[in-house]
């Protein structure tokens, strides 16, 4: 088996690496941060413009159609400089569902804008207590449209989203459908929810609000398994950008050990901040490589629940033991709120607990263990 990336993956990292990291630097996210802005919409034309936002969707929309990995790894650059650009939310959770969901009219209303930088899309797939796969806002049917009502929480880039796909139930079994709702259509209320990251995300409330026909994701019978795939790909996703966090953050904690001195020698000398600093490294690769397995199974359309599961189980797990180190091995000085590494612990903490941190994915895989034959 060939572990290697092709030339066009290897083209599309180091072509995001160069455009995020020559805008999205210390001092600009320090300046945003003063200003109170949440969305670099610069960086995120320069991104439209270098083509990063279709890497993955269909050529006829405009896209280059390279796969669900070369996106992963535009998204490791994502969490490299914690640029706050709506990546994740826009591409993975609706763009590509509608790439492969959508009726043809869907695509090309929706899409095009998202590759030109000129649209942002997200989804509603998180309510309070329960889980993505069993919403309870519901959908009853009005003629040819639906009218929807409930509420919607931690909806990421929901403040500025032009469209947002919506799961809903449509009866007491448990069936489940696709809206794409407008964010500005009547019934609909957005309420700014700030999150540790800095970037808020938004409560969206659906109050009678009607979608019609066109604007149902897939068939109405299939919503679950639609929820399904979306979930799927947001894990693998958030594995990707917790390997740029996780790497960025050892990083720099490499660079102060070697330079920060204690006792007349540098404290990447002393044996047990190296054992320290070594386990991160370890922790950093297991993140990188089961993000990079949950992908190719996913781009190659082969099972993958448990390759995703133990995926996202380690952007939580081993994520959060990276970071820990890493601020750790600082000092008071990676809790200074001036010095850079302090985004790093927050984006991991954020990363961590969307779609469910460790304990839940284990619970995933013991459910499919259980399952399986002996």
């Amino acid at each position: 088996m060939d572990f290697g990336l092709t030339e066009e993956q290897e083209a599309t990292r180091d072509l995001a690496k160069q455009i995020l990291e020559d805008r999205v630097t210390h001092e600009r996210l320090k300046e945003m941060e003063a200003g109170g802005e949440s969305f670099d919409r610069e960086t995120w034309a320069e991104l439209a413009k270098a083509g990063l936002l279709g890497i993955a969707l269909p050529e006829d929309v405009g896209g280059s159609g390279l796969g669900f990995v070369a996106l992963c790894l535009f998204l490791e650059e994502v969490g490299r400089t914690v640029a706050p650009v709506p990546v994740l939310p826009t591409v993975v959770l609706a763009a590509l569902p509608i790439a492969e969901f959508g009726t043809d009219a869907q695509k090309q209303q929706y899409l095009p804008g998202v590759v030109a930088g000129d649209s942002v899309l997200t989804a509603a797939l998180v309510e309070v207590g329960t889980d993505p796969l069993h919403p309870t806002m519901a959908a009853k049917q009005d003629g040819d449209g639906w009218v929807v009502e409930g509420e919607k929480t931690c909806v990421p880039a929901g403040l500025v989203a032009n469209r947002i796909l919506v799961p809903a139930r449509t009866g007491d079994d448990g069936s489940i459908i696709v809206l794409i709702v407008d964010p500005e259509a009547d019934g609909v209320s957005r309420e700014r929810q700030d999150t540790t990251t800095g970037i808020p995300e938004a409560r969206v409330t659906l109050d009678g609000v009607r979608v019609g026909a066109a604007d149902v994701l897939g068939d109405p019978s299939s919503g679950a398994a639609i929820v399904e795939w979306i979930v799927d790909r947001a894990n693998a996703a958030l594995g990707a950008i917790a390997t740029g966090v996780c790497e960025q953050a050892l990083h720099m904690t490499a660079e102060y050990t070697k330079t920060r001195e204690q006792f007349e020698r540098p404290i990447a000398t002393f044996q047990a901040v190296g054992q320290r600093a070594a386990d991160a490294y370890i922790d950093t690769e297991a993140v990188r490589l089961t993000a990079l397995q949950a992908a190719w199974r996913l781009e190659e359309g082969l099972p993958a629940a448990a390759e995703v599961a133990i995926a996202k189980f380690w952007a939580a797990d081993g994520g959060q033991r990276v970071v820990h180190a890493a601020q750790h091995l600082h000092g008071g000085i990676g809790v200074d709120r001036d010095y850079p590494l302090h985004r790093y612990f927050l984006w991991a903490k954020h990363l961590e607990l969307t779609l469910g941190g460790a304990t839940p994915q284990l619970l995933k895989l013991g459910a499919i263990l259980a399952a399986e034959p002996v």
